[in-house]
């Protein structure tokens, strides 16, 4: 069977929209904020707010490069071409990883939440939606983005129903069993930083885990319509997505709920919901958190199986997975995702208690390294075709200065890990990993 060799522009508008919002909301924010909330009190708003401007800037060096040359279909193009081979394979690989990462621990929380409602082993429901999510992504670029959409769709509806409550709760005064619903709570338990400096740094583990995902607009970009058009249209959508649904959402959690009321081990989202006397808030919610896993795991067979197949193109990979199938959909790599993800449940049964936050930690980790390799990529082609950004039509604001900037508050975020106990053991293992790539990247040269 003739294979087809190019990926099919098949990413509508409103796909890439989506895709850049299901990107911005994920496990992070639904799971991950009762956390965060327990480290910083109310001023988690201030370190959402930080971290979603300065992903901003990353996104837009990763815009300006994509769209500086047709033919790059995803930052390890770029990478290659401005800081050196090495770069491409080792960033290729570490991309692959920190999503099959993530999407390990989002398709074993696929099988906890379906024990909401079904009594069953966690793993069947898990391999069942990994099955579903790569049959449809066999089929066509197009189907991703359809799901992709809903997925988006639903989360929407939910923050824009917390919000849209709150604010009708905030203008009432509404009486809580914990309190009145009122600004006032932001400051009247301890202050906005009740845990001090130190609680809010601590935070920012978790609210970097919550962005991983914003730069798939990026690797989207050899599958989107009219990449010109669509791609600066869904980047600077960014900021205004990070006030809405982070800032404005958490605002009115911490306006309803006293932040010292929240359980870090549970979601904000069905407390919140359950405090306004909606009887069925935490089946609803359960739902919404069970779609938001399965998007973070079929976003993650979407970027891993595109990432082997460019590695593939460059060589970089075995050949067999820059192969397409009849849809123009790479099928083996797709594949061999899938396997490699299924694992996850064998981890989630080993270590139970430490799977989710070593998984998270490292995934963090690797996309920090990720989005370091865009802003360098994007000073090297400053320095090195000043040509091509002469004539770009979507200039970083303030680069090389914010560059420089933004590398440096991802050292601090490190600097924090290795600080902070919880965090300690995953950043000391994670060097591994690039030890062994940097090995095999040496070999391959040698061969």
């Amino acid at each position: 069977m003739a294979q087809h060799q190019e990926l099919k522009r098949e990413l509508k508008n409103r796909h890439v929209q989506l895709i850049a919002i299901g990107g911005t909301i994920g496990t992070g924010l639904f799971l991950g904020a009762g956390k965060a909330i327990q480290l910083a009190g109310p001023s988690i708003i201030l370190a959402y707010l930080i971290v979603g401007i300065v992903l901003f800037f990353v996104m837009r060096a990763l815009g300006e490069m994509l769209l500086s040359n047709a033919g790059y279909q995803s930052f390890t193009d770029f990478a290659v071409d401005y800081i050196g081979p090495w770069a491409g394979y080792v960033t290729g690989w570490t991309y692959w990883f920190c999503w099959i990462m993530t999407a390990m621990a989002d398709i074993i929380a696929v099988g906890v939440y379906v024990q909401y409602w079904f009594d069953i082993p966690q793993w069947i429901p898990a391999i069942i939606c990994l099955i579903v999510l790569l049959g449809l992504n066999l089929l066509t670029v197009k189907l991703f983005g359809e799901l992709e959409f809903w997925f988006a769709i639903i989360k929407v509806i939910t923050i824009l129903a917390l919000i849209i409550v709150g604010v009708i709760l905030l203008v009432m005064g509404f009486q809580t069993h914990t309190g009145t619903v009122s600004v006032k709570n932001l400051w009247q338990y301890g202050g906005l930083f009740p845990n001090g400096i130190n609680g809010f740094l601590l935070s920012f583990q978790m609210v970097i885990f919550a962005f991983v995902g914003v730069e798939l607009v990026g690797v989207s970009a050899a599958e989107t319509a009219n990449p010109q058009k669509n791609i600066p249209s869904a980047i600077n959508k960014i900021p205004l997505r990070i006030l809405f649904f982070y800032v404005g959402a958490l605002f009115i959690i911490l306006c309803i709920n006293p932040w010292n009321q929240l359980n870090a081990a549970s979601s904000p989202f069905v407390k919140t919901f359950s405090l306004v006397g909606i009887p069925i808030a935490a089946g609803i919610i359960n739902f919404v958190v069970l779609t938001s896993a399965a998007s973070a795991c079929n976003s993650g067979l979407f970027s891993t199986s595109r990432i082997l197949f460019n590695l593939s193109r460059h060589k970089e990979a075995p050949a067999s997975l820059g192969k397409l199938n009849r849809n123009s959909v790479p099928s083996n790599a797709l594949l061999l995702s899938a396997v490699v993800l299924s694992m996850g449940a064998l981890l989630s049964k080993l270590i139970p208690d430490q799977a989710f936050n070593i998984v998270t930690t490292i995934s963090a980790i690797c996309f920090i390294w990720v989005w370091s390799i865009i802003l360098i990529s994007h000073i090297r082609y400053l320095k090195k075709r000043p040509d091509l950004r002469k004539k770009s039509i979507f200039k970083t604001p303030f680069a090389p200065f914010i560059n420089y900037a933004v590398l440096v508050f991802f050292l601090l975020i490190l600097i924090i890990m290795g600080i902070a106990e919880e965090t300690r053991t995953a950043l000391l293992m994670t060097p591994l990993w690039f030890v062994l790539l940097f090995v095999l990247y040496g070999v391959r040269r040698k061969n």
